[in-house]
């Protein structure tokens, strides 16, 4: 029995250190995939038909018409991480880290609170874990192996955000706003009822679930195999102090005393009751201004103090720097797609569109092509709303022409989108920063769930699409 647990141990460590090295010598920096996609995209236009004088104009057209929803984006991520870090949840991180009784328990614990964490929000996922697993480290009484416990706080980037609230595919489609107005003819506006609220996403996030939660029970080493925090050299420092600081002046009162938040949250909260009573709820949720308005109200509140806000606010800011450069450029590539040439008005998304088509027998081979080709762009375009904009016009191209279901084609992409995150260190970075820890820690345990995962997530798009009935695109 030892030497079979040696064995997986061992094909375990080879297969992450293998994705590490090929991660590590070969990725660039995100920005510089969104810069080649840029050309590359520029490039196929040109060989397309189009002029290179008007895949200019659209570049430049299409640069800043994704502002509104990159500001939104960024937001998302604020939120998350400024509800995580407040006071309140840092007392519930010491209760909650309390309740494990063995390190193996923990870790599932662990997976289960990031899942359902992500179907939230991403941010609040990445950062509540990360705190989480750091709290489990504190205990004297625990032994946990730190490495399989931080892999587990990943697992809502890998399998759940998109899938819930914070989905960006989804929050793109909901709202009219942040539709490219290139787009909005193609897939109309399809709202949570048709995506995220879908009795067969509740089974895909059943399923996925289930499934982590097997993975990490099967892949936490145990007994000599476990790896602590002290084993690792990782310094756990205490937590921080609850207490407030008194005033050190009197012109600081008003940042250390509660009585602006109450005024603010008062007054925001009469709007977001409002907006819920005067709406269908399904339709209020899924406009990302009053999302992000409820997560920043719910942010100021378990803050309490004004400059305890701003501290947390001030530290997530660092976090979003990817997606306010980048998201312009994708907006861009958009746009390119786009562009009409010669007397049909063909474009380099219908060409693109085309090959979907004649590579589908019908909507259930559609799908599973659809899966497959997010999950391959995946690797190079980590950020799952700008890859969106770059897929959606000929993917739902194909989808009205073939006759799939708009709302879960676009889960069809949610589902495969976030499969290259078990392998692709990029949205672990936060989560590193938190947890002292590299990447090659956490990738040896995230590899055996993209193995696992990725042919039941495949299957499920596919073969969930044939309980969709085709309907054209809504505008409202």
């Amino acid at each position: 029995m030892g030497r079979r647990k040696s064995r997986r141990g061992s094909l375990l460590t080879a297969i992450s250190s293998r994705a590490v090295d090929l991660a590590d010598r070969w990725f660039p920096d995100a920005y510089i995939i969104a810069l080649c996609g840029v050309v590359a995209v520029s490039i196929a236009a040109v060989l397309n038909g189009a002029s290179l004088m008007a895949v200019s104009i659209a570049f430049g057209d299409g640069f800043w018409s994704l502002a509104p929803f990159t500001l939104q984006m960024a937001y998302v991520a604020i939120g998350g991480f400024v509800v995580a870090t407040s006071p309140v949840a840092t007392r519930l991180l010491k209760y909650l880290a309390s309740r494990p009784r063995s390190g193996r328990a923990a870790v599932i614990y662990v997976a289960g609170f990031s899942i359902a964490l992500s179907l939230l929000n991403w941010g609040l996922s990445l950062i509540f874990s990360g705190l989480l697993v750091r709290e489990l480290a504190r205990r004297t009484d625990l032994t946990l192996d730190y490495r399989a416990a931080g892999a587990a706080a990943y697992l809502g980037l890998g399998c759940g955000f998109t899938l819930g609230l914070s989905s960006s595919a989804a929050q793109i489609q909901a709202n009219p706003s942040s539709i490219p107005a290139s787009l909005l003819p193609v897939t109309g506006v399809i709202g949570f009822a048709d995506t995220i609220f879908t009795w067969q996403n509740g089974l895909t996030i059943g399923v996925l679930t289930s499934l982590s939660l097997a993975v990490c029970y099967w892949s936490a080493p145990i007994g000599t195999g476990i790896r602590t925090a002290e084993d690792l050299g990782i310094e756990n420092p205490p937590a921080a102090p609850l207490a407030p600081p008194r005033p050190a002046r009197p012109g600081d009162y008003l940042a250390k005393s509660p009585i602006l938040t109450i005024v603010i949250v008062a007054l925001g909260l009469g709007w977001v009751i409002h907006n819920f009573l005067s709406n269908d709820p399904i339709a209020a949720i899924s406009g990302l201004n009053t999302y992000n308005f409820v997560f920043l109200l719910l942010g100021i509140l378990l803050h309490w103090r004004p400059d305890s806000l701003l501290q947390a606010f001030s530290r997530a800011v660092p976090s979003i720097g990817g997606v306010l450069l980048q998201f312009p450029f994708y907006a861009g590539i958009a746009q390119i797609l786009t562009v009409p040439h010669g007397p049909t008005g063909d474009t380099l998304s219908h060409t693109i569109a085309q090959f979907f088509i004649s590579a589908s027998a019908g909507t259930t081979s559609f799908a599973a092509v659809v899966g497959l080709y997010s999950a391959a762009l995946g690797f190079f375009i980590p950020s799952a709303g700008a890859k969106w904009i770059i897929e959606a016009p000929y993917i739902a191209a194909a989808a009205n022409e073939i006759g799939a279901h708009l709302g879960w084609t676009v889960m069809v992409y949610n589902i495969a989108e976030t499969l290259p995150n078990f392998i692709n260190p990029f949205w672990m970075l936060p989560l590193l920063g938190i947890l002292g820890l590299k990447a090659k820690d956490l990738v040896g345990f995230t590899v055996i769930q993209f193995i696992v995962h990725f042919p039941v997530a495949i299957a499920l798009g596919a073969l969930l699409m044939r309980t969709f009935e085709y309907r054209p695109p809504q505008f409202r």
